[in-house]
């Protein structure tokens, strides 16, 4: 499964076991190369990042190209909430923990530049850092 497969999977995942974290409302994808957010509620002004890990829940995560989020901090906004779906398998049993964190500080964000090799142009990213250390609820766990 590729990242935009797991990705896209994940997000809808997240709308169909996941409530509102503020309001206990249905959640909604937003429209594809939405920038920011991937999911929003129905109820009331709650929106949040989506990240879907095929591992168990880890400090360090992928996050998206940093141009969008970096004009966005320099704006004074900050970096959106993050709901983080991890999936693993342990002894032949597969198992699931959906974390939000709703304040994740800039110094949580690590700039690194991608390159790839099949002639695309090397692109700014970042990637979610120090987590562990980061204060987020349980919504789901199996």
């Amino acid at each position: 499964m590729s990242t935009k497969e797991a990705g896209d999977f994940g997000e809808n995942e997240i709308v169909d076991l996941i409530a509102c974290p503020n309001c206990q409302k249905k959640l909604m994808l937003l429209p594809v190369s939405f920038p920011l957010y991937d999911v929003q509620c129905s109820g009331c002004n709650f929106r949040a990042q989506v990240k879907t890990n095929c591992c168990k829940p880890k400090k360090e995560i992928f996050g998206a190209t940093w141009e969008v989020m970096d004009k966005t901090t320099k704006s004074g906004y900050f970096v959106p909430p993050l709901i983080a779906n991890f999936k693993w398998v342990e002894k032949g049993e597969m198992k699931q923990e959906i974390r939000f964190y709703p304040f994740i500080p800039k110094i949580n964000l690590k700039k690194y530049l991608a390159k790839f090799k099949n002639g695309r142009k090397d692109l700014w990213m970042f990637n979610y850092i120090g987590l562990d250390t980061l204060p987020y609820f349980q919504l789901y766990k199996s």
